[in-house]
């Protein structure tokens, strides 16, 4: 079944190049933007993601995605592909800051109560903003490799 199977290692780092760019790419753009060893190499991957039907190939033998890999984990913004546990980060960044606001704002006249409340729940956000951005910072970290960040 062409597109069945999760992009992985060295063809998801093509694939993620070539999505990256906003025009068709060659054998040899991919060589030297995924530091392969030949072009030879990154034809043989450029034809299995067209096997799958990520790629299309032109009439000057260049490439360009023709759909979007849905990986696990991840979602497309724009062209780049970001982890799910980066925009929960984000939701709890904005929460945090909207804590703090509420905070700065009945610091003066709330009770002694109040205040101890509000920053252990501060505390409690800010910790899921932690744990978040770390673990999708990991998650990056396994899925894409250091090679796919350019």
């Amino acid at each position: 079944m062409a597109g069945s199977e999760e992009l992985q290692g060295i063809t998801l780092n093509v694939y993620l190049y070539v999505a990256k760019k906003d025009k068709p790419v060659g054998p040899r753009d991919v060589m030297k933007g995924v530091n392969l060893s030949s072009p030879s190499v990154a034809y043989r991957h450029l034809q299995k993601l067209e096997d799958e039907g990520y790629l299309a190939k032109n009439e000057y033998g260049e490439y360009t995605v023709k759909k979007k890999a849905s990986l696990k984990g991840q979602i497309w913004l724009g062209h780049n592909l970001v982890p799910k546990l980066w925009l929960y980060a984000a939701v709890f960044t904005v929460i945090l800051v909207i804590e703090a606001v509420i905070l700065a704002i009945h610091y003066p006249v709330e009770h002694y109560e109040f205040k101890v409340f509000f920053l252990l729940l501060m505390l409690i956000t800010g910790s899921a903003l932690a744990v978040f951005a770390v673990e999708g910072a990991l998650q990056n970290r396994r899925k894409l490799g250091t090679s796919a960040s350019e």
